[in-house]
């Protein structure tokens, strides 16, 4: 291993993650139906049920989105400095998510992939309830290549942010790997997401040995990703079992907050109130990036959590992941 850096980092956190286009309409339950969907899930679509499944939608809007970039959406507009690896092909939604990630003040450089498969796009169905029913094509995004990786640029970055979805195909997986070693011969943090239950079924001897081998120092979940990687019912005896050999350990519970444990430290923020939940795409996207801004930032351990219920509560009052309010200014009025 060589000597970890004595540079000041230059980027307050680089993430890798799917380059996705969002496609959201608003739909009813009995559509869901229709359509042979699972309500509240995640369900990757190959190219003919995308046409489908997008040919069956109503009016819709089209926003970039992708776990990881959406959460660095949240850190910049917090104003954060942030970096973006992912992979888009040469096409029309290609251009349209890096025109998005660059304009959010995101330095995005990885070059576009030709040929087929197309850009990624997520079809998302939200129900009155808030509820969002998402079809993903995952696309050029599994093509992420371990070249695409510049270690000097992931060396200079305070916190490498990892995102679980893109664990699933094995050429970005390579390249996250890739990407750890580099942070952490830097003597840089690695975060990571663990995304979604599906993705702890398929790979979760991975994520365990990644963190039994010391190589996650930030790691998020949900209650009920929280179970499946730790095989325990119980959410305070779980997150307890991983907070031994992970520094940081943030879970999120929905309408009861959320709780971390850093370093033996443990603190709980409620959820924040909200008058009416319009859409929870990108809660916990944006909930990780409140957290990771006042990690970055040096704020105690409840404020990383008021950050991220603050930021999560404004996600979920609109369409779509990625802010629509000045979450600098909203979160000045709610943390002094």
């Amino acid at each position: 291993m060589s000597e970890p850096s004595t540079a000041h980092p230059e980027i307050d956190v680089i993430a890798i993650g799917n380059a996705i286009v969002d496609v959201m309409a608003p739909c009813d339950d009995a559509e869901i139906a229709r359509l042979g969907m699972a309500k509240g899930g995640m369900t990757l679509v190959d190219p003919a049920r995308a046409h489908e499944l997008y040919e069956a939608m109503g009016p819709a809007r089209e926003i970039s989105g992708g776990s990881a970039a959406n959460t660095l959406a949240g850190l910049a507009a917090l104003g954060a400095q942030c970096a973006f690896i992912g992979q888009v092909a040469q096409d029309q939604l290609g251009e349209v998510f890096a025109h998005d990630i660059r304009a959010g003040g995101i330095a995005f450089d990885t070059s576009s992939r030709a040929g087929d498969p197309a850009t990624a796009r997520c079809l998302i169905f939200v129900t009155p309830d808030g509820q969002r029913t998402m079809n993903t094509f995952l696309g050029a995004s599994q093509f992420l290549p371990a070249a695409a990786l510049d270690d000097t640029v992931i060396a200079s970055a305070r916190v490498l942010y990892l995102e679980g979805y893109l664990w699933d195909p094995e050429e970005p997986r390579k390249a996250m790997r890739r990407a750890i070693a580099a942070a952490r011969n830097a003597g840089r943090q690695v975060a990571f997401t663990l995304s979604d239950g599906f993705v702890i079924a398929r790979h979760g001897d991975d994520f365990r040995e990644l963190i039994a081998t010391g190589q996650i120092d930030i790691l998020f979940a949900n209650e009920h990703e929280l179970a499946a990687l730790t095989g325990v019912e119980d959410f305070h005896t779980g997150i307890e079992q991983v907070a031994r050999t992970v520094p940081t350990v943030v879970v999120t519970r929905s309408e009861n907050g959320a709780h971390a444990i850093r370093n033996g430290e443990h603190a709980h923020v409620p959820a924040e109130p909200i008058a009416h939940v319009v859409d929870t795409t990108g809660a916990g996207d944006l909930f990780a990036a409140g957290f990771l801004f006042g990690h970055v930032r040096h704020r105690t351990l409840a404020e990383c959590l008021k950050l991220g219920a603050v930021c999560a509560a404004e996600i979920i009052s609109h369409y779509g992941a990625r802010p629509e309010a000045d979450l600098a200014a909203l979160v000045a009025e709610k943390i002094r």
